[in-house]
């Protein structure tokens, strides 16, 4: 891979205030993306800084301007179960049975803190998730 020493001397960091900001990072990035593989060792580790740096610029950025919802308790359980190809009969020991875990999926049961707690064991989602 090819990387002009002039373009990464041409980028200035600086903090992400605006959209045009935001999109000029992106295309830092998208530059970046396969520094790792730049041949020249100064070059290489100039080139990865900036895009570490770019994209921990672009990450903040994007955490404020575009946050990503959390999931319902009942939507991350599903999701999970979607995910790991589970169905209702594998994770009913999750929540005490077969019918437990139809109730609680179908809205009908709340989850108590056994649940929770072999869901956050078990399944690896969050228990600030399960908990709200």
């Amino acid at each position: 891979m090819k990387i002009d020493i002039n373009y990464l001397n041409s980028i200035v960091l600086q903090p992400i205030i605006s959209e045009d900001d935001f999109k000029w990072a992106s295309e830092v990035i998208d530059n970046l993306v396969d520094a790792d593989m730049i041949e020249d060792p100064t070059l290489k580790e100039r080139a990865l800084n900036l895009l570490d740096a770019v994209t921990t610029l672009a990450i903040a950025y994007e955490k404020k301007h575009y946050p990503i919802p959390t999931p319902s308790p009942l939507v991350a359980i599903k999701q999970r179960m979607e995910m790991l190809n589970l169905s209702q009969k594998d994770v009913a020991t999750y929540f005490g049975g077969e019918n437990r875990v139809s109730e609680v999926l179908n809205g009908k049961r709340n989850l108590n803190l056994k649940m929770i707690k072999k869901l956050y064991q078990n399944l690896k989602i969050p228990a600030d998730i399960l908990l709200s």
